[in-house]
């Protein structure tokens, strides 16, 4: 166990996120007090209180820590697509999974610990901004689609962010304990493909 550093230690902050992480991980997002919190971090319970209020406002900073890493790897999955629309957009898709898969303490705070993006403006922004780039990616990628047939960019990002989602859950984490013959990357990767065919765009790109 760490050395008790007492609340001048200058990256507590820090240091109490990285052990929530841990907790989160190992006991999920409501099984873990301040106290353990502390206690991992080597800090007395009394210094935790210096800079969060509860158990909550930990786990609200370590998903907006969260979200803004996922937005970064979002960032760099849509860069790495260009030129090209549906490589970008694609790419995005596949983010969502390998940072569930690289950071599940961030995932969990971020998606299943029942923190709503609101509860602080801090936390609102990082959460949009992770958002905003895969609706940027539906948005250049709609281009494609007619008009008439198109539909709103963050509909078209929404529906490609909860099919993300639900792979994740299901079949990446596991937490229903769902079997499938297929990888989650596969179940991914074939879900966009048949949902951009529906809308014509792979054919569009294609072209």
């Amino acid at each position: 166990m760490p050395k008790k550093r007492g609340y001048h230690h200058g990256n507590l902050r820090q240091a109490l996120v990285e052990a929530a992480l841990t907790l989160i991980e190992a006991k999920g997002p409501t099984g873990f007090t301040l106290s353990e919190a502390a206690k991992l971090a080597g800090v007395t319970p009394a210094a935790v209180y210096r800079h969060f209020e509860g158990r909550e406002d930990l786990i609200a900073e370590t998903a907006r820590q969260g979200f803004e890493s996922f937005a970064d790897l979002m960032r760099y999955a849509y860069e790495k697509g260009q030129p090209s629309p549906l490589a970008a957009f694609e790419a995005t898709g596949r983010a969502y999974l390998a940072f569930a898969r690289r950071y599940p303490g961030h995932y969990i705070a971020m998606f299943e610990s029942g923190i709503s993006p609101n509860r602080t403006p801090e936390l609102a922004a990082a959460a949009t901004r992770a958002r905003s780039v895969l609706e940027q990616a539906a948005s250049e990628l709609s281009q494609h689609i007619p008009a008439h047939k198109r539909p709103p960019a963050s509909m078209f990002a929404a529906h490609i962010w909860a099919m993300s989602h639900g792979v994740v859950e299901l079949f990446a984490r596991n937490s229903a304990g769902t079997q499938s013959p297929f990888s989650p990357e596969d179940l991914l990767e074939s879900g966009i493909g048949v949902y951009l065919r529906g809308l014509g765009l792979i054919a569009a790109d294609k072209e």
